[in-house]
């Protein structure tokens, strides 16, 4: 098989598991002859597509078939909780993404406990121009360092942060080099999402307004999906982690040139 064809399979069985995520989860149980039916494949790639979905814990075979597994309702921790959280991969991750980060360049801090730790490394970075809707960055920076651009909205109290439609007042005249992304899961079906609607539209927004997406996310991110929809996967342009990547996340990084940086 030549590279062009190996890559357009895997591209084909990303598609594939996720169409196949989709049917679990608008009917919950599955025959493997109607998922034939509906993917237009054999009985034993609907059975392998059914390990692999088993293998990451999204649904579990039945004879026959399988039944999707419904995951607990994701309960977000207090900022303070959640900054306590992984604190040396956050360091790392942050230490990595300070790298990334020219002299003279217009960055964008998002509102998550690891891009926090990068708002922490930029204190003497006077020559930046960092805009953000974190509380907790712009109480970072409000001493000494770069210029500081606090956007306005909705206070969401549980992050810390302005989120909403208000934010697009003035979003919409900015224009930012690079945002620094945080996320509550990382899913290949979902992309990104978070667990509020407000903070959701507010994060998409940043990311039409950056010429890169630099996305901040530990390996425990990865497989999670929450409430609200924050941007597809396929937006940002570095993934700055912690640790190797399933094969499944690293191909789809691959083929959507995705850089991965792990720290």
């Amino acid at each position: 098989m030549t590279p062009t064809r190996t890559i357009k399979h895997k591209e084909l069985a990303a598609e594939r598991l996720d169409r196949l995520r989709a049917i679990l989860r608008e009917t919950t149980v599955v025959r493997v002859d109607e998922l034939c039916e509906a993917l237009e494949v054999s009985p034993a790639t609907v059975r392998r597509d059914l390990e692999e979905l088993e293998r990451r814990g999204e649904a579990r075979r039945v004879h026959g078939g399988a039944v999707a597994v419904k995951k607990k309702r994701y309960e977000e921790p207090g900022f303070d909780d959640k900054t306590a959280i992984a604190t040396g991969q956050k360091e790392r991750i942050a230490r990595k993404a300070l790298e990334l980060i020219g002299s003279r360049e217009t960055i964008y801090l998002d509102g998550g406990s690891t891009v926090l730790a990068l708002a922490r490394l930029l204190r003497d970075r006077d020559g930046l121009t960092v805009v953000t809707n974190s509380l907790r960055a712009a109480s970072e920076l409000a001493g000494s360092g770069p210029q500081l651009i606090l956007i306005g909205g909705e206070l969401r109290r549980l992050s810390q942060t302005m989120v909403g439609p208000l934010t697009r007042f003035m979003l919409e005249e900015l224009h930012i080099d690079r945002a620094f992304m945080g996320t509550i899961g990382i899913s290949l079906a979902e992309g990104m999402t978070t667990t509020d609607a407000g903070e959701a539209y507010t994060k998409e927004l940043v990311m039409q307004r950056a010429r890169e997406v630099v996305l901040l996310a530990d390996r425990g991110k990865v497989g999670v999906v929450t409430f609200a929809h924050a941007g597809k996967l396929s937006e940002v342009g570095t993934l700055v982690t912690d640790d190797a990547l399933p094969e499944a996340y690293e191909e789809y990084c691959q083929d959507n040139g995705i850089q991965v940086v792990v720290a």
